[in-house]
């Protein structure tokens, strides 16, 4: 591990832990998809509070493309605590009249593109990076996509784009949690070895547990020091991750209702409600603590 302060990582664990918060409070709503937005909460974290270089005001300084229409919710739960929205607002996502879906539509506050079609955020994402290179800029582009996304043909043409201009501002962060709409992506068409032909493609690439703030960290990092390629980070996580009531009774939903109903059985919200307030308050307890110890 490189100099990532204690401090720094328990403030992103933090931040992921009310993260995976108002994602289930999101979700006890209406449904959603919680599972994906409680794993991706440690990767938004790092993204959103540390690696786009945030000014302290709600702007940033790189980009963030989420490709993946669906696993927005985890731009949302970052933005609520970011103030960018209300919980009260985020609460009404899919009800009738409301301005927020599930998937960013036109309009939506604090986002790149609309998305929800699977693989053309990933073009957008690098024809911003060479836009942003010929404008002199030193900006990165980040963004994120799913390994059943990798199912879509225009993804790997954005990749051999990215390779060909050589975009060294541009990195990819695939969601590698075996989960398709459908089934595990393994199983309906497996895309493994992906860090191999990431590579193929022309990019550098690393592979990590995508739920561990010190790794994510890390790969970021070689990221920033990778000339000549994008980058490709490929961010192993699990369904669930960081509520181990909902992670060890659950291998697989794509979607859960606001009844808790899911593919082939139910959740009962309330338990893991429990647990992830719990996490927060001795996060929380912790993180005073290395404070009062730096004071």
């Amino acid at each position: 591990m490189t100099s990532n302060s204690a401090k720094r990582i328990k403030s992103l664990e933090l931040q992921a832990a009310r993260m995976r918060r108002n994602v289930v409070d999101i979700c006890m709503q209406r449904g959603g998809y919680a599972g994906q937005g409680v794993a991706l909460s440690d990767v938004g974290a790092c993204i959103y509070f540390d690696e786009m270089r945030p000014d302290g005001n709600g702007w940033y300084h790189d980009r963030f493309v989420n490709s993946n229409g669906h696993d927005t919710i985890i731009n949302f739960a970052a933005m609520a605590e970011l103030g960018v929205y209300t919980m009260e607002e985020l609460r009404t996502m899919g009800a009738d009249g409301s301005p927020i879906d599930q998937s960013p539509i036109e309009g939506a506050r604090g986002f790149e593109i609309t998305s929800g079609s699977l693989g053309t955020g990933v073009s957008q994402a690098a024809g911003i990076a060479l836009g942003e290179r010929k404008k002199g800029s030193d900006k990165r582009v980040i963004c994120l996509l799913s390994d059943g996304e990798l199912h879509e043909g225009s993804v790997w043409e954005a990749f051999m784009f990215a390779a060909h201009y050589k975009l060294s501002n541009f990195i990819v962060i695939i969601d590698n949690n075996d989960l398709g709409a459908t089934g595990k992506t393994s199983e309906v068409m497996a895309v493994e070895p992906i860090k191999e032909k990431m590579e193929a493609f022309g990019f550098h690439a690393r592979q990590i547990n995508g739920n561990s703030i010190p790794e994510i960290l890390d790969a970021f990092e070689e990221a920033r020091s990778a000339k000549g390629k994008p980058f490709a980070m490929i961010a192993d996580t699990r369904i669930f991750a960081g509520i181990g009531v909902y992670q060890d009774a659950i291998p697989f939903a794509h979607f859960v209702g606001a009844n808790g109903r899911w593919d082939t059985g139910y959740l009962e919200w309330e338990p893991g409600w429990q647990e992830i307030l719990g996490t927060i308050e001795r996060l929380e307890a912790e993180l005073a603590a290395l404070d009062k110890g730096q004071a």
